[in-house]
């Protein structure tokens, strides 16, 4: 499954994701996998939540090369039950206009592997419509 948190720039969602990352570790018996762009989130994130800092990464340079890096996680970790991953849009050239197909392969990727995703998206809610119609909208 994968659940979606969209706004705009600056409406807060990377503290909801990391309010919610961190209720969820307090109940999740599998491990949980935090993707951001940077550093930064860290300290805020319980210890317990692998923080992966996409940037170190430079090779992930389109929406093919993500996915093969977030199946790679997925390999290395079979515990693995939630992938957050915040503000895909500063990802691998994921944009509004290619961001389905890459939702389309999450989707594939947690109906074989079991692990549900939360991405966290800077738009207007009208701007992906079509995304939202199948997926659950956090906030």
């Amino acid at each position: 499954m994968v659940k979606i948190m969209v706004g705009k720039k600056g409406s807060g969602k990377t503290k909801k994701m990391i309010d919610v990352a961190n209720d969820h570790v307090r109940v999740s018996h599998g491990s949980i996998v935090f993707i951001n762009n940077d550093k930064r989130l860290t300290r805020e994130l319980n210890y317990r939540i692998r923080v992966v800092c996409a940037e170190d990464y430079e090779q992930l340079g389109n929406i093919d090369e993500f996915t093969g890096f977030i199946l790679g996680i997925i390999s290395s970790d079979h515990d693995i039950d939630t992938i957050y991953i915040d503000s895909i849009t500063k990802h691998a050239n994921i944009s509004l206009d290619n961001i389905s197909v890459f939702i389309d392969r999450l989707d594939a990727i947690s109906k074989q592997h079991e692990v549900e995703f939360i991405v966290s998206v800077s738009a207007d809610a009208e701007d992906i419509q079509g995304i939202l119609a199948d997926h659950e909208v956090l906030n």
